[in-house]
């Protein structure tokens, strides 16, 4: 089903268009893919594997693999990069599809050739902020992406920013900070933008291939290129892992915060760092119940007030927990999770199951860096930026972006003098780790109104300390990591209870405590990021500190959207003293939202699956190291893991991490040798052909080959 509202996302829809899929008539807007046009339809199985009959559906919705695809108009297409037309037919993909008749091919034409000083692939936030770096030493720039906007992956963020609030945008929602940045690239002589743009390949010669989005096929020359690619996420090996249903963060978040549309109705993780604690809340405000997450370390790795702020609303943390399986019947229905010991093992008894329809695997990012390393071994001038260069928060990129854009600059002999000592300083800051585990700062005072801070661990981020208009609020300049600190108190200023500081905080870790109305029962004000129609005034909620740990129930006041607070809403909670300062959240979903099933279901007796495309399992993979394979190439040739749609990408780290397992080191072994072409593309564009269907797919830089 489609998103009727949205806390943060305005839900704008395009007029109607009608498809049929499977003979039945079905409703679109114009502009939205088919993959999201066949989930609001509730149709998670878009076909099934021709090798063994597997169910295939939507896995990596950026057009990086081949499991989403169906047939449309007699061809087969990825439904995640193709837009849905007025009367299109589409049928799954059971099967090998048919190929389409052969045509007589369209004359030869030479290729045309673009020449330009710097070409940057990518327009997330390291690609535009180097294009601003260049743009303002007036050096000619062609940036390239293969969305239908520049941003990125911020244009699905709807949280807010950690870092800097000076340098990098802090206290600002992602999809903010893309537009912001979009706009500013946009409107800059010397930049030269091509959207819908997929780039295929970087050559010998010093060229890099690119389709444009109107279908043309053209090289680009450039002096310096700069690849700010962004990052693929990882893959992981369980039974049940190729079931529909389970899929990316990445791709959860484009079908809910860029198509609208209700992805799942019980969602549960797998990954505890920023990128599945993130899309948990964004789970949370779309109406979706997170059942829980696992992560197997100890501690999730990351930011501890994006786990806190899961806790805090209700959302179990099952830490030091693996999981064993997804089971279902042609689809998620359930996932079985267990503990691990020290040394990762499972321990038996410990088995859990939990209803679910969708597992959402977050168990990290790998570089798109196959552009870099090729240009590399061609001896081009070339830089990287961004999750291309180093995998770490959008803050990170976006000054990793613009450090490059400086260096690359100074490498073309323009004017752009030295890195500055504070530029290098704050990249250090941004791309740092989280730092020690600290207690807040105790809050004695229990008199006026008293700001409380219930962020515990050493990060990036100051935004409360630019909006307090009495400067009570302090974190060291000289390392914005340290936790805040609160100057005020009955012999200095005292808080004026503006608020602000509670809107802007990117971890929603700040708390208002006022005494000043009835001292037994003060008021706490704490930001609210869901629809105003899920609390009300005179509501008894169920009050948690910053753990998660139920304090116990607590009175609506007021329920206040505010205009100047971007869309934050402030709760106002009548509570016993004894809580006030410890409370930090209400439980958003029921304790039973996260309830086991009553037995742990066993999981399935199929082998895991290693290769996705060409359904190779681990098995097979470990008979042959144990036979002395010691080449990936020759696995491939032996199985053909590795030989499909996303060549390679997802299997190959798999595949790896096998040769590890079975005592195999890295220099033992050798990978597998990249394809020419990192982006499969429909041969006849090489030949003269065009690659149309009229406008293209948001994410798209392909369609359907009509020549």
């Amino acid at each position: 089903m489609r998103l009727s509202d949205h806390p943060i996302l305005p839900v704008e829809r395009a007029r109607s268009v009608r498809f049929t899929y499977r003979g039945q008539e079905l409703s679109s807007h114009q502009g939205e893919t088919i993959s999201a046009a066949l989930y609001a339809a509730g149709i998670k199985v878009f076909g099934h594997h021709p090798k063994d009959g597997a169910p295939q559906g939507l896995f990596c919705a950026n057009g990086q693999c081949a499991q989403c695809m169906v047939i449309a108009d007699g061809e087969p297409v990825k439904s995640c990069m193709e837009l849905v037309s007025d009367g299109m037919v589409v049928e799954p993909a059971d099967g090998l599809p048919e190929l389409p008749r052969a045509v007589s091919p369209p004359p030869l034409r030479d290729v045309e050739t673009v020449a330009t000083r710097v070409l940057i692939i990518g327009g997330g936030p390291a690609g535009m902020s180097a294009a601003l770096e260049l743009a303002g030493r007036g050096v000619q720039t062609l940036l390239v992406d293969d969305k239908h906007r520049l941003g990125g992956k911020l244009v699905l963020q709807t949280h807010r920013f950690f870092g800097s609030i000076d340098a990098v945008y802090a206290g600002t929602r992602g999809t903010d900070i893309a537009t912001r940045l979009e706009r500013d690239v946009s409107g800059l002589d010397s930049v030269e933008v091509w959207l819908n743009s997929t780039v295929l390949g970087v050559y010998s010669d010093g060229m890099v291939g690119v389709l444009r989005g109107d279908g043309r096929y053209v090289q680009v020359e450039p002096e310096v290129l700069l690849v700010a690619a962004g990052a693929r996420e990882k893959s992981l090996t369980f039974a049940g892992n190729t079931l529909p249903g389970v899929y990316g963060a990445g791709a959860f978040q484009t079908l809910v915060n860029r198509d609208l549309v209700k992805a799942a109705d019980r969602l549960f993780i797998v990954g505890g760092g920023n990128v599945g604690l993130i899309a948990g809340y964004h789970a949370l405000q779309a109406g979706i119940e997170v059942v829980g997450l696992c992560e197997a370390m100890p501690e999730c790795s990351g930011y501890r007030v994006h786990r806190d702020k899961l806790a805090r609303l209700g959302v179990p943390i099952h830490t030091s927990h693996t999981v064993l399986s997804a089971q279902g019947d042609g689809h998620v229905e359930s996932v079985t999770i267990a503990a691990v010991d020290e040394a990762f093992q499972r321990i038996p008894g410990t088995e859990r199951s939990y209803a679910c329809d969708t597992l959402l695997i977050a168990v990290g990012l790998d570089p798109v860096d196959e552009f870099y390393h090729a240009a590399r071994r061609y001896g081009m001038s070339v830089y990287s930026a961004g999750d291309a260069q180093e995998i770490a928060e959008a803050s990170a990129a976006i000054f990793s972006g613009k450090m490059v854009g400086l260096e690359i600059a100074r490498s073309l002999g323009v004017e752009a003098g030295e890195v500055p000592a504070e530029w290098a300083r704050m990249a250090e800051v941004l791309r740092s780790k989280p730092g020690a585990r600290v207690a807040p700062a105790p809050v004695a005072d229990e008199v006026g109104v008293v700001p409380v801070f219930h962020c515990s661990e050493e990060i990036p981020c100051n935004p409360c300390t630019s909006v307090c208009p009495q400067d009570l609020i302090f974190i060291d300049p000289e390392d914005i990591r340290k936790v805040p600190e609160y100057l005020g108190g009955p012999d200095a200023d005292e808080c004026l209870g503006c608020e602000q500081c509670v809107v802007i905080c990117p971890g929603l870790a700040i708390t208002l405590v006022d005494y000043r109305r009835e001292p037994d029962y003060p008021t706490v004000t704490m930001a609210y990021e869901f629809a105003t129609d899920t609390v009300a005034i005179g509501d008894q909620l169920v009050a948690l500190d910053a753990e998660g740990a139920v304090l116990g129930s607590v009175e609506v006041e007021d329920v206040q959207p505010i205009p100047r607070g971007d869309r934050t809403v402030l709760l106002k909670l009548r509570v016993p003293a004894a809580m006030a300062k410890h409370l930090a959240g209400v439980e958003l979903q029921g304790g039973w939202a996260s309830q086991p099933l009553p037995e742990a279901l066993e999981p399935l007796t199929d082998e895991q699956i290693v290769c996705r495309c060409e359904r190779v399992t681990a098995g097979e993979i470990r008979e042959l190291i144990g036979r002395g394979y010691r080449d990936m190439n020759e696995l491939k040739a032996v199985t053909r893991a590795g030989m499909g749609a996303c060549g390679g990408k997802t299997c190959g780290t798999l595949i790896a991490r096998l040769f590890r397992e079975e005592g195999v080191a890295d220099a033992d072994f050798k990978g597998f040798i990249p394809r020419p072409l990192f982006v499969e593309v429909p041969l006849g564009v090489f030949a003269g052909g065009s690659v149309s269907t009229g406008d293209p797919a948001p994410g798209s830089g392909n369609g359907r080959d009509r020549s």
